[in-house]
């Protein structure tokens, strides 16, 4: 049957074959075809169902309908409209994951890390383009692989960075804005979605995620270690410290830019 090449997914280079979906795999995917397991079982057809691996050694899963919100997005996420399925599709992936403990040989992109008690496990990459939409409802959460244990907040500020977006006038440009949006605006809505937390929680957190990201584009990227090698190469680094110059700014400021 015919490959068919995927608009999304640069890390992992997916093709669609019939109705499902063949990725790259790695050391790290036996524990998110757990993870994805467990998820369908709970009833989150949201996420994609493992399915095996090709004979090429890559992972199988079952394809989800919809189209990816890559730049510029589709037009309900520049509404209130777009932030509430986003921010409640989250929370509802929270609340049944926080039930899933993964096996003690867990093997994470990172590489091993211990679920400590109250963390969940973290989708871990969740901007508009790892998001799929059709006729303005969200139908599914794609691409699993940055998956982690973590901190509810932490997701949901990752997802405050990319869906608000958290960054300067580059960021709302690229994202497809005519003008400035009222990020201030934007930020409490998907905060009063999702419950919780409060804006400022999401600022901290947003911050503390970015450092995180800095330090393993710079340790593991340094030392050639994908994908964090490539997004080095890309200028990753430089520019998350702009963004949390930018964020710092933010959070001491009452306007709503």
């Amino acid at each position: 049957m015919e490959e068919e090449k995927l608009d999304f997914g640069s890390v992992s280079s997916p093709v669609k074959i019939g109705d499902t979906v063949h990725r790259q795999a790695g050391p790290w995917t036996a524990t998110i075809h757990e993870l994805l397991r467990f998820l369908n079982d709970e009833g989150l057809a949201f996420a994609p169902r493992p399915l095996g691996f090709d004979d090429q050694g890559r992972e199988i899963l079952n394809f989800l309908p919809g189209n990816a919100a890559t730049r510029p997005w589709p037009a309900t996420l520049f509404s209130d409209h777009g932030l509430i399925q986003a921010a409640k599709m989250l929370r509802k992936y929270h609340d049944v994951v926080k039930n899933f403990q993964p096996s003690e040989d867990a093997h994470w992109r990172i590489g091993k890390m211990e679920k400590l008690p109250g963390q969940i496990i973290r989708h871990g990459d969740l901007g508009p383009w790892n998001t799929l939409w059709q006729d303005d409802e969200l139908t599914g959460i794609i691409d699993w692989d940055f998956a982690e244990p973590g901190e509810r907040v932490t997701d949901l500020a990752q997802m405050a960075y990319y869906f608000v977006p958290l960054r300067g006038e580059k960021g709302w440009q690229q994202a497809g804005f005519i003008e400035q949006p009222n990020l201030r605006k934007r930020l409490n809505v998907l905060c009063e979605a999702y419950g919780s937390f409060k804006v400022d929680d999401i600022l901290y957190a947003a911050i503390e995620w970015l450092k995180e990201e800095l330090c393993r584009i710079q340790e593991l990227g340094g030392n050639n270690i994908e994908p964090w090698a490539s997004f080095r190469r890309r200028g990753d680094a430089e520019e998350i410290v702009l963004d949390i110059d930018w964020l710092k700014g933010f959070s001491k400021s009452k306007t709503n830019s």
